[in-house]
């Protein structure tokens, strides 16, 4: 790909129960898994079997039907409606630390040189993100290997896309950790609060809400985990 290079990027919708809820701008590949995943994240299924996904096969869209109670026990979390936010997507809630519930510590995070190892793995399996430096990349794993990965041009997405991918072929996603390429942000570790993982990991850094939201779930947030000082927050870590 030339110095030239530029990532593709389309809106794909989403309604639920016939109400418009969510429009990604995104990457258009894995745009099913990027529904489930995003689904999920937001507390609307815990399962496959809670849904019933229609693509318009006239329009990059989705229809959703979803059970009513779930709907409802989403609307009645607290979490404050949001326009818009993060990386790509319009959002239906703002991430809410106090919504969270408190955990135990979940487990721990691999070592720093396992930490290496992965992310170099991550990097090979992401051609765009190498590529083009527009891209983010992320993946699933259980600290020995990766079991799902995907990239989009928001950091968000790739998780939703990581996420549903996995739910789609029926892998269990609880205990595992997360590699993204790009900031955990507070709607990230949210997800993966969310989601039962036990950490996040990113050459990047997370952020304030991010950190608060993760001591709060039991969950570990790793920084500059391809450096030589990698930074661990969350679980077991002073405010």
């Amino acid at each position: 790909m030339g110095p030239d290079a530029v990532v593709e990027e389309v809106s794909v919708w989403l309604e639920i129960n016939r109400v418009p809820v969510v429009t990604w701008m995104c990457t258009p590949e894995l745009l099913e898994e990027l529904a489930i995943g995003w689904l999920h994240g937001e507390g609307f299924i815990d399962s496959l079997d809670q849904v019933r996904l229609r693509p318009c096969a006239t329009d990059l869209g989705f229809w959703a039907e979803i059970p009513d109670e779930r709907v409802a026990r989403v609307d009645n979390e607290g979490r404050q409606r949001v326009l818009a936010s993060g990386c790509g997507a319009v959002a239906t809630y703002l991430a809410d630390p106090t919504t969270v519930e408190p955990g135990e510590v979940r487990g721990d995070a691999p070592p720093t040189e396992r930490f290496r190892e992965l992310f170099k793995g991550l990097f090979a399996l992401g051609a765009r993100y190498r590529e083009t430096g527009g891209i983010h990349a992320a993946a699933l794993t259980d600290g020995e290997k990766l079991l799902s990965h995907a990239e989009d041009i928001g950091r968000h997405n790739a998780v939703d896309k990581v996420v549903g991918t996995a739910l789609l072929a029926g892998r269990g996603i609880q205990g595992l950790g997360l590699l993204v390429t790009g900031r955990i942000s507070a709607e990230l570790a949210y997800k993966a609060s969310r989601a039962g993982l036990v950490y996040v990991a990113t050459p990047s850094v997370p952020s304030t809400l991010a950190v608060e939201i993760a001591r709060r779930a039991g969950m570990r947030l790793v920084g500059r985990a391809v450096s030589g000082r990698p930074q661990l927050h969350g679980a077991d870590e002073d405010p």
